[in-house]
């Protein structure tokens, strides 16, 4: 893949255009048919999409918006970039998600939108928590979930925004990128527009430098032809990688099923999880994880809880379901890069762990 994707960023290198051009429009027509999902636009992280996804739902300063503590800091960042109220949900402890009964609990007149993440590649339960919010526009952050299915249906499909990101260690990487997608004509074309400081950069003036008029301010969130060229040559592997993926998953889950030592995630026959994350629950966390590197295998809890910051400090509330799991959780390998002999290696480690 190496080799190919140099060959590919030679040509566009040497090009004269690196800026969003046919490539991001190539990548995005890729991604599309493979999420099936043809309302999709390419930004330059997913945090960025993550931005984006609250000005298309109208979050306002003091508006508030329901979302979990138990992810990456880039998910929540966001709300406090729009002076918006973070209000935290609980999770269901054996999943890492998001609880849709404790969304339905926080929803008040100020509420403007949910966020919800799927933990580890996961889905949440998409339709539960739109059926408990009404009209209130869902935010599903889906970095850990590219390729990842929720009843038959593709992650990027089932929520109003659904945000994917391709940083350098995610499945699909284009360095650093992601993409938004939405579910309607309306919300796509102001989201094209927003990503790139109002512009439409389909529709220029005779002078090309010179834009026509901007109804809207905007970002300059577009991706760009150089990351898209590595995006598409990564997209062209993404099958037979989630796959490995979910190999190693498998091997791990028959592995330790019956150990009382750990305890498996819980997953609905419905859900088919793109296993970004292998976690599972300990007694004791940091025991584990220096039990573990002493024997050259990386263990980490990956993500720390987003409510214990002193910067999110006005918003904290009682989260017992964050706490018990957060208290235990914990992740091995399982990406692609890991053979089946170093699976074996892995389980058998854990398997001798006392």
């Amino acid at each position: 893949m190496a080799s190919t994707v140099i060959e590919q960023l030679k040509v566009v290198l040497f090009s004269g255009y690196i800026t969003q051009g046919p490539k991001v429009d190539e990548f995005e027509e890729k991604l599309g048919r493979f999420v099936k999902n043809k309302h999709i636009m390419t930004v330059n992280s997913g945090t960025s999409a993550l931005h984006l996804s609250l000005d298309l739902a109208n979050v306002e300063p003091g508006d508030e918006v329901v979302t979990t503590a138990m992810t990456c800091t880039a998910t929540n960042w966001p709300i406090l970039a729009h002076r918006a109220k973070i209000v935290w949900a609980d999770i269901d402890s054996e999943t890492g998600n998001i609880d849709p009964e404790s969304i339905k609990k926080c929803i008040t007149k100020k509420t403007k939108a949910i966020m919800v993440v799927d933990w580890g590649g996961y889905p949440c339960d998409i339709d539960t928590i739109k059926k408990y919010v009404g009209d209130i526009p869902v935010i599903e952050d889906a970095a850990h979930a590219f390729g990842a299915v929720y009843k038959n249906r593709m992650v990027g499909q089932t929520a109003d925004f659904t945000v994917f990101s391709f940083q350098a260690i995610k499945h699909v990487t284009t360095a650093d990128g992601g993409a938004l997608t939405v579910r309607n004509d309306r919300h796509y074309e102001r989201g094209v527009l927003l990503r790139y400081f109002g512009i439409d950069r389909r529709k220029r003036s005779k002078d090309y430098r010179i834009e026509k008029d901007i109804y809207e301010w905007g970002y300059k969130f577009h991706m760009n032809d150089v990351n898209a060229t590595i995006g598409i040559e990564n997209l062209r592997h993404i099958n037979e990688m989630l796959k490995k993926h979910r190999e190693n998953a498998e091997y791990y889950k028959k592995a330790f099923a019956g150990l009382n030592k750990i305890t498996l995630l819980r997953e609905g026959k419905d859900y088919l999880s793109s296993y970004w994350l292998f976690t599972m629950k300990v007694d004791n966390p940091e025991r584990f994880m220096e039990y573990m590197k002493a024997r050259n295998i990386m263990a980490s809890q990956v993500h720390r809880r987003n409510d214990n910051h002193p910067v999110t400090r006005p918003f904290i509330k009682h989260l017992p379901k964050v706490d018990e799991f957060s208290k235990h959780m914990v992740c091995i390998p399982v990406g692609w890069w890991v053979s089946k002999k170093d699976r074996e290696y892995i389980a058998d480690t854990v398997i001798n762990y006392r």
